[in-house]
């Protein structure tokens, strides 16, 4: 999980919405090695290169399980979601990196991220 706020979310989310949001989180699926990830399209680089091109360090890193796919069976499946995750699909609320996420630890685990996560941008919208 990465902060796109640095910060700023926890700091002045309660000023702004009247509840606390701890950042605006870009979720990534870090799996055999590598970092999946939803970014104008289905993504993925060695595990630590997002953060360095991008200069921002994880929040946090949530251990969901282990899996008992392979990585060639978790390239096939990527192949077949990848038309429903480009740039023209993204949606701040509904489809979006946590959505992303979400989807291919439903894969790998058959149980998503958490929805504190996924509902994020729902509920700053209902504020």
């Amino acid at each position: 999980m990465y902060d796109l706020s640095r910060g700023m979310a926890s700091q002045m989310s309660t000023a702004i919405l009247g509840q606390r949001i701890d950042g605006i989180w870009h979720t990534g699926v870090v799996v055999f090695g590598i970092e999946y990830y939803f970014g104008g399209g289905v993504q993925k680089l060695p595990e630590g290169s997002f953060s360095r091109q991008n200069g921002l360090q994880p929040s946090q890193m949530l251990p969901l399980g282990n899996t008992t796919k392979t990585r060639a069976e978790l390239e096939t499946w990527l192949e077949t979601i990848r038309h429903r995750y480009t740039q023209q699909t993204y949606d701040l609320i509904n489809h979006n990196c946590n959505n992303f996420s979400d989807t291919i630890c439903s894969f790998l685990l058959q149980r998503g991220i958490p929805e504190e996560i996924v509902g994020l941008p729902e509920r700053v919208f209902a504020t």
